[in-house]
């Protein structure tokens, strides 16, 4: 799998960003936010030039729990009307094989800034169904919902987890 050098676009349609939260101990809850959107440069020459910015959609949230998202998306929790968006912003790309690597970058949720990392993992790359270049990755980190201002109710670290396509641009 070669993925080429590019400005590649996050393809909406086959990106979701889970969010794994446990509940109360017991098990873990998990949301989708569906709305993705960003740009990936992609540089495999020297991976270290590679840059990425990626924004959600907080409204974008799911849950199995019939009328949840609505309350999570609310002010009780993630205030989507005063911070609509998340977004991940890269500083470091650091390649550790072939098909693997981890982005360093800063995280932007309600309103609070902080660092993560993920640990990427290529799942695919290629040509795609309209013959343009794609990068398909699964990208996961954890995070301390205190550092972005959550309810104390959230007192467990957070796991998040990405599932996207990138579509270069012709």
């Amino acid at each position: 799998m070669h993925a080429t050098a590019g400005t590649y676009a996050v393809d909406g349609d086959h990106a979701a960003v889970l969010a794994r939260v446990s509940h109360i101990g017991y098990s873990y809850s998990v949301f989708r936010f569906d709305r993705v959107s960003g740009t990936l440069t992609w540089d495999p020459a020297v991976v270290a030039r590679s840059t990425l910015s990626v924004s959600v959609k907080i409204e974008s949230i799911t849950s199995n729990v019939k009328d949840f998202a609505s309350k999570l998306a609310g002010d009780q929790f993630l205030n989507a009307p005063r911070f609509p968006e998340a977004t991940f912003v890269s500083t470091a790309f650091r390649q550790t094989d072939a098909t693997s690597g981890k982005v360093d970058g800063q995280l932007t949720l309600m309103g609070k800034t902080a660092p993560v990392t993920f640990d990427v993992v290529l799942v695919g790359a290629g040509k795609g169904f309209d013959g343009n270049p794609r990068i398909g990755v699964t990208a996961r980190t954890w995070i301390k919902p205190q550092d972005f201002g959550m309810p104390a109710m959230f007192a467990e670290p957070i796991e998040i987890v990405v599932d996207a396509e990138f579509a270069r641009n012709p």
